[in-house]
């Protein structure tokens, strides 16, 4: 059994936002499709299948929990919620969704505990977790060398970073940062995208060309309306997100991928939780759970073959 309990009004609204803003031109064509309807005009279509509630705990997984949460039988997690498929609020405003939501959820079943979630503004929830104020966290996070200094992951999905832009864009594709000279480039703050556009700010002035101007917002909503009224030239952000997104607005275009990374669970450095959650990942890869979340949210390219602890960024 999980619970869902967002406590946090401005990601909510942030959350909202986003989807409203893939709500304004909506046409669900190649958008997944099981257990939904035809949506009604001005809504994006959001898989509602449950894929959750049939999966049963396993007692071996289980008992790599420390004793203390075997007790309690619960485990607080931070969600980070934007848009689609990775997490995002139900027309209700409330109800949350998304293959985050489900693995997360799937995961608690395995081990026999409640998640007890909690909705948190992505760049908070790293450091939350520090502190010690959450067990884990789940955001789409990508495992990288320099967050693997503060972090522990535990994988369950492959994702990384890519490109889009509007139909009328020049762009077609992009294999260099150097391409970008010039032009307005929108993105999440607190991102892998964020840092790796500040990294690379150097290849602009060492070409001789006008360096790409970095546009953050914290609500994805924002991100791409910028887009769509010309206020940014190309939006960087998840492989995964940015395909569903274009799907549901049309003049838009998937660019393509730029760098795949592994995706996993948040934890405090050293936690003794992830063991048990990574056997949990396994065992739902094996009794099909895991396939079933993924073809729900029309992410089936982003199969991992097997769960792993912090391991090296994708290179």
């Amino acid at each position: 059994m999980t619970t869902s309990t967002p406590r946090a009004t401005a990601p909510r609204a942030a959350a909202l936002l986003a989807t409203a803003a893939l709500a304004l031109t909506a046409c669900g064509s190649g958008a997944p499709s099981d257990g939904v309807g035809a949506p009604a005009a001005g809504t994006a279509r959001i898989p509602t299948t449950d894929v959750v509630s049939g999966v049963k705990k396993d007692p071996a997984a289980a008992k790599l929990l420390p004793a203390a949460v075997r007790a309690r039988g619960s485990l607080s997690l931070a969600a980070g919620v934007g848009t689609p498929p990775s997490a995002t609020y139900l027309p209700d405003g409330r109800t949350l969704a998304g293959q985050d939501i489900d693995f997360a959820d799937a995961v608690g079943k395995v081990l026999g505990v409640r998640i007890k979630r909690e909705v948190a503004g992505f760049e908070a929830i790293l450091p939350a977790l520090g502190s010690g104020k959450y067990d884990l966290g789940t955001g789409n996070f990508g495992v990288t060398d320099e967050r693997r200094k503060t972090i522990d992951f535990v994988t369950y999905v492959n994702d990384g970073q890519g490109f889009a832009a509007r139909e009328d864009s020049p762009l077609r594709k992009v294999t260099s940062l150097r391409q970008l000279c010039g032009l307005t480039v929108a993105t999440g703050a607190g991102t892998t995208f964020e840092t790796t556009l500040e990294e690379n700010a150097h290849l602009c002035e060492e070409a001789g060309k006008k360096p790409y101007d970095v546009k953050t917002y914290a609500e994805q909503g924002a991100l791409w309306i910028s887009l769509q009224q010309g206020r940014s030239d190309v939006v960087m952000s998840t492989i995964n997100g940015l395909r569903y997104a274009v799907r549901q607005q049309p003049g838009l275009r998937f660019l393509n991928e730029f760098k795949r990374l592994d995706v996993g669970f948040a934890f405090k450095k050293g936690t003794p939780l992830a063991p048990a959650v990574r056997a949990a990942v396994n065992r739902l890869k094996q009794d099909g759970t895991y396939d079933r979340i993924l073809k729900k949210w029309g992410t089936g390219p982003s199969a991992i073959a097997t769960s792993r602890i912090s391991p090296p960024e994708i290179k």
